[in-house]
């Protein structure tokens, strides 16, 4: 198996790097810049996204191309709670975890009887499905989507204030980070990396692949759902571009170029295409050639993405 099979940690490295993070929006601050606490928000919340589809193409082998299903279900959900009254983040996102992992089940259930190719196009085809279906729903505001009016209340945090949206964000990413890397090193994860790299194998000597790489799906949808609920209770707005399939292409560059199979990819991945688009989108119309280039290049020298490089070259003497 591959030399990912068990995660160590390194606290130094994490330490500073928690340390920077959390500093951050107090820095945008200072120097009058209050955007970029917003904008790194963003940010951290699709770390946890392409963290969670890191876990499918990364250590279980499975290529997804319906992602944002589970994403635009946690979003949805969050905004149809707070249009019927509920305010409190710790009902609103719980219940797009909840939704986002029946979906998921549901998807997964069927998708995961096929491989390769197939179970490609069947979760891009599920993902369609849903976005076409919300499209067609007026209750949910058809192309135009939801506008909610007020942010999540969470009692001790006044979210409303983007620098504690920041740190919540923060601290949601890290937990997850964390139990995604006690995940990996447990029993499970050992073996949805044995899935990974031979599932043949694994089925012969007697683990259940189908009912684990379910199980994952779940795991990995219910992630994805409360990112989406971040971002709606972020935004204040949730469209059906977030069920779209680009959005879904959007995520696997972020973990191509991050690193697929590298516990910190999936957040190197969304940093780098995020702030690369920001400073891009400023100068020219034709920044997605320039990130397709860069891509290319990833793809090309650096197979294991943005960490494999820090990697390396920590590595060297």
């Amino acid at each position: 198996m591959r030399d990912t099979l068990r995660i160590p940690l390194r606290p130094w490295p994490i330490l500073v790097a928690v340390a920077l993070l959390g500093g951050l929006p107090f820095v945008a601050l200072a120097v009058g810049q209050p955007f970029y606490v917003v904008f790194a928000t963003r940010v951290l919340i699709y770390a946890l996204i392409a963290t969670s589809l890191n876990l499918l193409i990364g250590y279980v082998g499975l290529v997804s191309f319906g992602h944002a299903a589970f994403v635009g279900a946690g979003a949805y959900t969050v905004a149809v709670l707070m249009m019927a009254g509920v305010t409190r983040a710790w009902l609103l996102w719980p219940a797009a975890i909840v939704v986002a992992a029946l979906l998921a089940l549901l998807i997964g259930a069927i998708s995961l009887r096929t491989r390769g190719v197939y179970f490609i196009m069947i979760t891009l085809a599920f993902a369609q499905m849903i976005y076409y279906l919300v499209v067609s729903l007026r209750v949910l505001g058809s192309d135009d989507g939801l506008t909610l009016s007020v942010r999540p209340s969470l009692d001790v945090v006044a979210l409303d204030r983007d620098t504690h949206f920041y740190l919540v964000a923060l601290t949601i990413l890290l937990a997850a980070l964390l139990g995604m890397r006690a995940l990996l090193n447990a029993p499970l994860g050992r073996a949805l990396q044995g899935i990974r790299d031979n599932e043949t194998r694994m089925e012969a000597i007697g683990f259940p692949t189908y009912r684990l790489k379910l199980l994952a799906f779940v795991i990995a949808g219910a992630a994805a759902g409360l990112g989406g609920g971040l971002l709606a209770s972020l935004n204040g707005l949730v469209g059906p571009n977030l069920l779209h399939w680009p959005e879904s292409g959007l995520l696997m560059i972020m973990v191509i170029l991050g690193g697929a199979g590298r516990l910190p990819g999936g957040v190197l991945g969304a940093a780098a295409l995020l702030i690369a688009q920001e400073a891009l989108a400023g100068h020219t119309i034709h920044w997605p050639l320039a990130i397709g280039v860069v891509l290319l290049v990833v793809v090309l020298f650096a197979p294991q993405g943005l960490s494999g490089l820090m990697r390396r070259a920590g590595a060297k003497p």
